[in-house]
């Protein structure tokens, strides 16, 4: 009985040390983390409703977007360490594709890199319906298995249309903000005129969340430009209202 006894306190012993081996390894994972002042996926609508053209507009409205003065004064001014960035395709609920894997953007040469990476990325995804709650998944995922540690987690759904593919934007949304995640849009209003009303009620939400207006892929990179000014600056900003919707275009 001494010696069943002992085995199953030196078992206890071990089991309390693996646990504690295993919170050590777990907090040094955490703290391996390098924090920055932003989370953001670029999550880029390629469904059917895109064709080549306006795929190349959205990619140059990037690489534009991140090489224009105000985005590199908004990124130097950032606190935390500037953000980390990563760009993301996708259409129909089982479609989607990390076209530029995630980026520390702190500077004007980090930003030219994402920008270049950017306007070479390929299309990885040719067709498909569209699903706003699979890309709003996705960009959980990526969210939650990056290397970076940001102060806040931002993620972007730019389209030029609604959801006809996968369950109802609302409920990916639902539990994107109750992590703490915000999700911002940029409606392009090529084919649906009213498709800013459907960003504006179904997809955007979170702290500070807000809409930005296209209308047409040639004011992409307006549209662009303004959004990322925006996120990456609101910590030196005044708090916007919740909900902002505003026409890039017509600036």
């Amino acid at each position: 009985m001494r010696t069943l006894a002992r085995a199953t306190a030196l078992l206890r012993i071990a089991a309390a040390l693996g646990a504690g081996a295993g919170f050590a390894a777990s907090g040094a994972a955490e703290e391996a983390r390098q924090p920055v002042e932003l989370e953001l996926v670029l999550a880029v609508d390629v469904s059917s409703s895109v064709d080549d053209d306006e795929y190349f507009l959205q990619m140059n409205g990037l690489a534009q977007a991140f090489r224009h003065p105000d985005v590199l004064a908004a990124l130097r001014a950032s606190a935390g360490g500037g953000i980390a960035v990563t760009l993301v395709q996708w259409s129909d609920s089982s479609k989607h594709a990390v076209a530029v894997d995630w980026m520390a953007v702190r500077d004007d040469a980090s930003a030219a890199a994402f920008a270049n990476a950017a306007v070479r990325a390929p299309r990885l995804i040719v067709g498909g319906q569209t699903s706003i709650s699979g890309a709003i998944r996705f960009a959980m995922r990526e969210l939650e298995t990056n290397a970076y540690d940001g102060a806040r987690q931002t993620i972007d759904i730019s389209g030029d249309g609604r959801a006809n593919a996968g369950a109802p934007p609302e409920r990916a949304r639902r539990a994107a903000t109750a992590a703490g995640v915000t999700i911002n849009g940029l409606a392009i209003r090529n084919e649906e005129p009213f498709v800013d009303t459907y960003f504006r009620n179904s997809v955007i939400a979170g702290e500070a969340a807000f809409l930005v207006v296209a209308d047409d892929y040639d004011d992409f990179a307006a549209a662009m430009i303004e959004k990322l000014v925006r996120e990456i600056g609101l910590p030196l900003a005044a708090a916007p209202s919740p909900v902002v919707v505003a026409d890039a275009s017509r600036r």
